[in-house]
């Protein structure tokens, strides 16, 4: 049987143990000249299992599985805020106003303070560089 996830592992979890899952990678039972029809798929397979020649791959427990979910939806979570500080950078550059050459961060508290203050009208560089935080604070005052 093709890949149709948690429920295969649910039915073989009921069965009380009468049934051996095998996840098998495709690129491994590949091999059905012409065209594919699930039948044909199947009775592949089954022909592959009788002979012993179907290898089963790694399949890590649930709460293994639900760590590697979280990892991949923080990864892009992390991707999404970098796609979203690159729009904000490419808006402001459109527009003359070269921010990211002054704050290296621009969603970090000065970048955050100043684009605020942009926002609000304020044009005068002296003001927008007083806003700043930190070692961007120092550097403007220096």
């Amino acid at each position: 049987m093709e890949s149709t996830g948690g429920v295969l592992e649910a039915g073989v979890a009921r069965s009380g143990g009468q049934f051996e899952l095998l996840l098998v990678n495709a690129q491994h039972v590949k091999g059905i000249p012409g065209r594919k029809t699930d039948r044909g798929d199947s009775a592949w397979l089954a022909e592959l299992l009788q002979h012993g020649l179907l290898k089963s791959s790694f399949v890590p427990p649930p709460a293994i599985r639900e760590l590697r979910d979280l990892k991949r939806y923080r990864v892009n979570l992390a991707q999404e805020c970098n796609r979203i500080a690159n729009r904000i950078q490419k808006v402001l550059e459109d527009a003359s106003v070269k921010l990211a050459s002054v704050a290296t961060d621009l969603l970090g508290a000065s970048g955050r303070a100043m684009l605020k203050a942009l926002i609000g009208g304020e044009q005068d560089m002296e003001k927008l560089a007083k806003i700043s935080h930190g070692r961007l604070h120092r550097r403007f005052l220096s």
